[in-house]
């Protein structure tokens, strides 16, 4: 009964560092331009020097 005591708010504590990741990449814009990186997978030319 203590094993769950200890894993029950591990579990709840590791669902919320993963939803606040979530939350800050669509903060940033990480989910934006979906198709884009798609398209730049299939194109044949190399990239661009920046």
């Amino acid at each position: 009964m203590t094993a769950l005591a200890w894993l029950v708010p591990i579990a709840l504590g590791l669902g919320g560092v993963g939803l606040a990741a979530f939350l800050w990449s669509l903060k940033n814009g990480q989910f934006e331009d979906l198709e884009g990186a798609a398209w730049r997978a299939l194109d044949d030319e190399p990239p661009s020097p920046r």
